[in-house]
């Protein structure tokens, strides 16, 4: 199973998928634990959001392992070297945010300190110990990343679309199924 000229294996499109799947609800229920006042609720969403966080990072590694295996097939000659070099840019930082976000948010979640259970099947081990104001800034910072992530995505999303939609140049379907 390899990349071809035209398309990342299937291995790598899986991930790509459910990475953006899981990142989508994530940030959608971030955005939501800021509304919600204290209570049941509030605290099952935030559960769900660390252990979502884990799981991004562990799909991230995995993801990274597979870029670095299978590698990625190379953008059609017609894109102009402008928006290569944009895309390069996007899917770093992309990659670079989706790493760093979860280590970011288990470290502030850790230095609270609060539990951090992955879907009720284990408690992840803290990253750092009991340090609340530093765990007020990394949820600063935590937040930042996710709106930062959020202007990749539209950033990421709008290009894809307008190769899927206005260019009709295949470059969607190398990530489709």
């Amino acid at each position: 199973m390899t990349v071809t000229d035209q398309h990342y294996t299937f291995i790598q499109k899986a991930l790509h998928w459910l990475i953006a799947l899981t990142v989508l609800g994530a940030l959608g229920v971030g955005a939501a634990l800021d509304w919600l006042g204290n209570g049941a609720l509030k605290n099952q969403l935030y559960a769900l959001h660390k252990a979502t966080g884990i799981l991004i990072l562990g799909l991230m590694l995995l993801r990274l392992a597979a870029r670095f295996i299978f590698g990625a097939p190379p953008l059609p000659a017609h894109v102009p070297g402008w928006q290569r070099k944009a895309s390069s840019a996007t899917h770093f930082l992309l990659y670079a945010l989706l790493l760093a976000m979860p280590v970011v948010g288990w470290a502030a979640t850790s230095a609270f300190p609060a539990p951090l259970p992955f879907f009720g099947l284990f408690d992840v081990p803290p990253l750092i110990g009991k340090d609340r104001e530093l765990s007020k800034q990394l949820f600063e910072i935590h937040e930042i990343m996710g709106k930062a992530i959020f202007a990749l995505l539209i950033l990421h999303i709008g290009a894809a679309l307008q190769h899927a939609l206005i260019k009709k140049d295949g470059v969607l379907r190398r990530m489709w199924f």
